[in-house]
């Protein structure tokens, strides 16, 4: 049963106001997808985490509040939803029994990320990697240019000690570049190997928010969805990669200024993740019990 039972003149303004933020945020992207154009930083928010602008502008109370009135709308159909009456509430017990292991992961690795210090430093050398030894006109984003062609990227790449810790980002090295990794993290040591500074594990809230839907309330998503693309956007800022054309002015990691640039707001995105893993902590902690855990020092 709903600890909470909002009234349909509660829970409206907020489904309403929900979709609206959405659309904002959506609207550029929508118009470029139907004019078949790319664009390697907003693009990555839909095709990379597959929740489509139409998903996302669903809005979820999230666990213990009931919706009056909702009873004949289509949420009531919604997987995971249960009718009481005329109220409409999420399936606790039914998520739990469909997706208990997703939780127990997401909790898992949560936990282990906010246990860990930041490590800085790595100055985004994963994109980088990704294009090591290969010719310019074969690389992933190829509407775009090298901003120091390819023989200067690879030799930033080979100056620098890469020591990324994210498999999701370390899976798509160059077959030359994989063997320069202090780390060979696998999908097995994930939950080891994950940190906060890691700026693909800052997106990767916005991740877990997309998986344990509906559970997860839905300004969260929205605030991971958020932060996920300001992270994206300097992820792609100090990638080899010249974006000018889009307003993305570089941060230059092979200077020190631009070095200083990136440790610097990587920084302010592990604080800001952080605080995120922790409200999705609390909600998995409604939704399974426990106690939700505390941000590390």
């Amino acid at each position: 049963m709903p600890t909470t039972v909002l009234d349909r003149d509660e829970w409206e303004p907020l489904m309403q106001a929900h979709r609206a933020a959405v659309e904002d945020r959506t609207r550029a992207h929508l118009l470029r997808r139907d004019r078949g154009e790319k664009h390697p930083v907003e693009d990555f928010l839909f095709e990379y985490y597959s929740l489509t602008p139409g998903r996302l502008a669903r809005w979820h109370p999230g666990p213990g509040v009931g919706l009056a009135g909702a009873s004949r709308m289509p949420r009531a159909g919604w997987r995971h939803y249960v009718t009481l009456g005329d109220v409409v509430a999420l399936d606790r017990a039914g998520f739990l029994e469909a997706r208990g292991r997703t939780v127990e992961f997401v909790r898992g690795l949560l936990e282990a990320t906010l246990s860990r210090p930041a490590t800085l430093g790595c100055f985004g050398l994963h994109e980088w990697a990704m294009v090591h030894g290969i010719p310019e006109n074969g690389v992933r984003h190829e509407n775009w240019p090298l901003r120091l062609g390819a023989e200067g990227t690879d030799e930033v790449t080979r100056a620098h000690t890469i020591r990324c810790s994210h498999f999701d980002a370390f899976r798509f090295f160059t077959p030359t570049a994989a063997p320069l990794n202090t780390l060979q993290p696998t999908r097995e040591t994930q939950v080891a190997h994950e940190q906060p500074g890691c700026l693909h594990a800052g997106m990767d809230v916005y991740k877990w928010c997309v998986k344990l839907e509906p559970v997860v309330p839905s300004g969260l998503t929205l605030d991971a969805f958020d932060l996920a693309r300001e992270i994206r956007r300097l992820d792609m800022q100090a990638s080899p990669y010249d974006l000018t054309g889009l307003g993305l002015e570089p941060v230059r990691i092979e200077t020190p200024e631009g070095k200083a640039e990136y440790v610097s707001r990587q920084r302010d995105f592990a604080e800001r993740s952080n605080a995120l893993r922790t409200r999705l902590l609390g909600v998995l902690a409604q939704v399974s019990g426990g106690t939700p855990a505390r941000m590390s020092p």
